[in-house]
């Protein structure tokens, strides 16, 4: 378990009406009780005094996470941050699947991996070879290995879980030309298909999908969201709308529990402290960030 002590988007708006804000106060505290589970909005809330933990991502896929958390005894708020939109691209993946034959497909992120995979199905599940960045995206492929296995290999996972680990350990077929298609987000840095050129990959690259805030907060589920303890994030995507969220008058210096190590460089250089992540991205070990962050909150309470 790893953290660092460390000291764009535009946010979105934090738009309602006074009469609908004071509607959904009234229904929130009526339904603010153990085990709760309230749909307000864009926000759904599991609490019994006050969230502990603000879970942020997309909706309808937070639900792991939440359900981990409650077997800890632990009350969360889900505040989605973020959403995904396709892009033109991935129309191009399922016709270039179909077409043509790669040594390796790489994906790097479980979103990236439910793209590739309809996709996939759409061009007639060709058989492929996969390598992912780490075991939370691995697991993504999980139920399509098993009614698959013998068109979809999950064949490589690097050392570390990172895009230029990855690009510096990919296998390559002695000296021949080795290709690789690489169904990434727009917003995905470069560090695959740079650091493979250098190797002598040949990468296709195609930006099937990307990230945009949400259309809007509530504001007085946002006070709730920037009073509880601990945001789990799960992307540099994510954590830049949240720091953009916090007003510029208040010092928010809670913990941030990222789902790994990259989206805790975004947290480092966004100038946000007490950010807490697994040395391996994945459920498991997001979990486990997210009760030492707690269990170092409680501690500091106690003081």
């Amino acid at each position: 378990m790893s953290k660092l002590s460390l000291s764009s988007f535009s946010p979105p708006p934090l738009t309602s009406s006074s009469s609908t804000s004071q509607q959904r106060r009234s229904c929130f505290r009526r339904s603010f009780r153990v085990g709760a589970c309230v749909s307000l909005s864009s926000v759904s809330v599991s609490c019994s005094k006050q969230p502990t933990v603000v879970v942020t991502r997309e909706r309808g896929k937070n639900g792991k996470l939440m359900n981990s958390l409650a077997r800890h005894g632990i009350d969360c708020l889900e505040l989605p941050l973020i959403q995904h939109m396709h892009l033109p691209d991935l129309g191009r993946l399922t016709s270039v699947l179909s077409d043509a034959a790669f040594d390796w497909i790489i994906i790097t992120s479980p979103e990236a991996g439910k793209v590739f995979l309809d996709a996939w199905k759409a061009a007639g599940t060709p058989s492929v070879r996969v390598g992912v960045v780490g075991s939370g995206t691995a697991s993504i492929f999980d139920e399509a290995v098993q009614s698959s296995k013998q068109y979809l290999d999950v064949a490589f996972t690097p050392s570390k879980a990172t895009g230029k680990v990855l690009a510096s350990e990919l296998p390559k077929n002695g000296n021949d030309k080795c290709t690789v298609l690489y169904p990434a987000s727009a917003k995905a840095g470069t560090d695959i298909e740079e650091g493979l050129s250098e190797r002598g990959f040949e990468v296709t690259r195609l930006n099937t999908y990307t990230t945009a805030p949400v259309n809007q907060a509530d504001q007085y589920l946002l006070e709730l969201a920037l009073s509880a303890p601990v945001v789990a994030v799960a992307s540099p995507s994510a954590i830049r709308v949240w720091t953009n969220l916090i007003p510029a008058s208040r010092q928010w210096d809670n913990a941030v529990a990222c789902i790994g190590e990259t989206t805790a460089s975004a947290a480092k250089r966004l100038g946000l402290r007490n950010i807490y992540y697994p040395t391996s991205p994945g459920l498991e070990g997001w979990v486990s960030s997210i009760l030492e962050a707690l269990s170092v909150h409680e501690q500091v309470q106690k003081v």
